[in-house]
């Protein structure tokens, strides 16, 4: 048998966040607009995840549409063409087709066919599952840029009446064009999953069960204190293995930005971590709600349009939740 020779990819060093992009749900839900059906208050609600407002969509604006918006943005920031784009990477688990993929429309929508395109179902680590993807295809050479995209609208898969993370859910886009750099820009990634817990953050019911009519649509829900506790616990570890796999010390970040789950959550990432006071946290959920997929880069564009930090710096990002899966990486600041 002869050796097979194969052309070799040109791999490149380094990769980094060229820009973002951002799209919110059109309509402002405050908490008294969904206390009512779970017999709630605004007062409880802000105490126990400090929410004030979440941004859903309404029955014109879909899914794809957010997706669009926010991804032309960051092409735009970018100054790229969508014709540059070598690949398209799309997170969510709100797209209302089991196929084809979002992504492969996505990419038709925005200019950037023939490039490869596939939809990630991982939930509200996504976007950083997706960021390590990228990362490695530019680094490999198989694509200069890539387009990786969070969106979700989970407004329609919610039970108003459930009280375990109905009045939680947002919709809404975020997206990041990643391509080559001469300075290291994405950190390795940490990142796994926990199946002991993947009913935790699930749905009521299969399509099987739909289709067979043994279940009504099937919404989210969630085992609220399961969640809390592994986010806690776990997610502040992983957080400290992200920085250590990036050699970088928690007072020479930047910005920390974390999947917009509860304020709580965060709020003890921070103490875990003991992050001084320089370090700008993101808490975007106050405003935006709980946007899965799409929290982490609506969070960090968020950050950098208000001006509370600046473009070079360094941000530690991590993703956590339904799976349990979790995703972790250093990144500089578009």
């Amino acid at each position: 048998m002869t050796e097979a020779k194969l052309n070799q990819f040109e791999s490149l060093p380094f990769s980094r966040i060229y820009s973002l992009g951002a799209a919110r749900g059109n309509l402002v839900v405050t908490n008294d607009d969904v206390a009512g059906p779970i017999d709630s208050s605004d007062e409880w609600i802000r105490q126990r995840t400090g929410i004030v407002t979440r941004r859903r969509a309404d029955a014109n604006q879909s899914l794809m549409d957010m997706a669009v918006e926010a991804s032309t943005q960051a092409i735009t920031r970018a100054g790229i063409k969508p014709a540059e784009i070598g690949a398209v990477i799309f997170s969510t688990i709100s797209h209302p087709y089991q196929t084809p993929s979002a992504a492969t429309q996505l990419t038709e929508l925005i200019g950037a066919s023939p490039a490869p395109a596939f939809d990630i179902s991982a939930a509200c680590s996504g976007y950083c599952y997706g960021i390590a993807q990228a990362d490695a295809l530019v680094r490999s050479g198989v694509a200069k840029y890539v387009l990786v995209v969070g969106a979700e609208k989970l407004s329609d898969f919610i039970d108003p009446t459930d009280r375990s993370i109905s009045f939680l859910l947002a919709d809404g886009a975020g997206a990041a064009i990643v391509g080559p750099s001469d300075f290291p820009g994405i950190s390795k990634t940490v990142w796994g999953s926990d199946g002991s817990h993947w009913s935790s953050v699930s749905m009521t019911a299969s399509l099987l069960e739909l289709r067979d009519g043994e279940s009504s649509w099937p919404t989210i829900r969630q085992d609220g204190q399961t969640v809390f506790r592994w986010a806690v616990w776990e997610m502040a570890k992983v957080a400290q293995q992200a920085l250590d796999a990036a050699g970088v010390k928690a007072d020479e970040l930047s910005a920390l930005v974390t999947h917009q789950a509860n304020i709580r959550i965060i709020d003890e990432m921070v103490k875990q971590l003991k992050l001084p006071d320089s370090v700008a946290v993101a808490r975007d959920i106050v405003n935006t709600g709980n946007t899965s997929a799409a929290s982490v880069p609506l969070a960090m564009d968020q950050l950098l349009v208000d001006g509370t930090v600046k473009s070079g710096g360094l941000a530690l990002q991590i993703g956590f939740g339904a799976g349990l899966a979790f995703a972790a990486q250093v990144v500089v600041l578009p």
